[in-house]
C-alpha cells in the first residue's frame, strides 16, 4: 500500500501505539506458526497485517505532526517515533519469515516434527457462502466451548475486529484467526468453508462419585 492512499483521521496516538502492539504480537505469531506449520493461509495473513502496519505507521506520522507545535512537543513524541519504528522493523522481519513459506524454502524438518507436539495452533480461514458461521454473533456460536477455538481476529476487508467479543456477527467473506487445538482448528475451517454444517457439541461424561 503506498502512503499515498492513506487518507488522515484523527485517532489518538495511545490508540495507535496500542493497535501497533496487538498486531505485532499477532503477526509475530502468525509468522512463526506459518512456517512451522508450513500454513500458506496463515503466511498470507501476514502480508495483510503488513499492509495494515504501515498504513498504522503513516496514521501516526500524521497525527503527531499536527500536534506537535513547538521544541518541546517535538522532544516528546522523538520517543513515540522511536517505537513506532521498531514495531515496524519487527513487522518487516515478520513479513521476511512468512516469505519462508511463500517462497517454499522450507526449514529443517526436525524443526517443524517437534513444533507439531504444540498443542494448540493458530489457523485462518475464510467464511464462504452456505456457511453455517455467517449471519450468527461470536456468543451465539460458542466457538471456544463448543470446538475448544478462540476467535482472536475478524477481518472484513482492511477493517481488523482484535479480540472480538461476543456482540461481533460474522458475515460471509470475513476472514477467521483462532487459535485452538489440531481439531478444534479443522473443525472451524470446516464449518467456515460449509463442509461441517452443524457445530459440534462437546461430549459431557457423567461421573458417579457412589461410594
Amino acid at each position: 500500500m503506498s502512503e499515498e492512499e492513506i487518507k488522515y483521521r484523527p485517532i489518538s496516538v495511545r490508540e495507535l501505539l496500542t493497535e501497533m502492539q496487538t498486531v505485532i504480537q499477532l503477526i509475530l505469531d502468525l509468522a512463526y506458526s506459518a512456517v512451522l506449520f508450513h500454513d500458506h493461509d496463515l503466511a498470507e495473513e501476514v502480508t495483510e497485517l503488513e499492509e495494515r502496519m504501515d498504513t498504522l505507521r503513516v496514521l501516526l506520522l500524521m497525527n503527531t505532526a499536527i500536534a506537535i507545535r513547538d521544541a518541546d512537543d517535538a522532544e516528546a513524541m522523538v520517543g513515540i517515533m522511536q517505537m513506532a519504528s521498531v514495531a515496524d522493523r519487527i513487522s518487516d522481519a515478520a513479513g521476511d519469515i512468512a516469505r519462508i513459506v511463500l517462497l517454499e524454502i522450507g526449514i529443517d524438518p526436525y524443526i517443524v516434527e517437534a513444533f507439531k507436539k504444540v498443542k494448540e495452533r493458530l489457523v485462518r480461514t475464510r467464511i464462504l457462502p452456505g456457511s453455517v458461521l455467517a449471519k450468527k454473533t461470536l456468543g451465539e456460536l460458542e466457538l471456544e466451548s463448543n470446538i475448544g477455538v478462540n476467535v482472536m481476529v475478524v477481518r472484513r476487508g482492511k477493517e481488523l475486529v482484535i479480540n472480538p467479543g461476543g456482540k461481533t456477527a460474522l458475515q460471509e467473506g470475513d476472514i477467521l484467526i483462532a487459535r485452538g487445538s489440531d481439531v478444534g482448528a479443522s473443525e472451524l475451517d470446516k464449518l467456515a468453508k460449509g463442509e461441517l454444517k452443524t457445530i459440534p457439541r462437546p461430549a459431557v461424561e457423567w461421573e458417579n462419585d457412589l461410594t
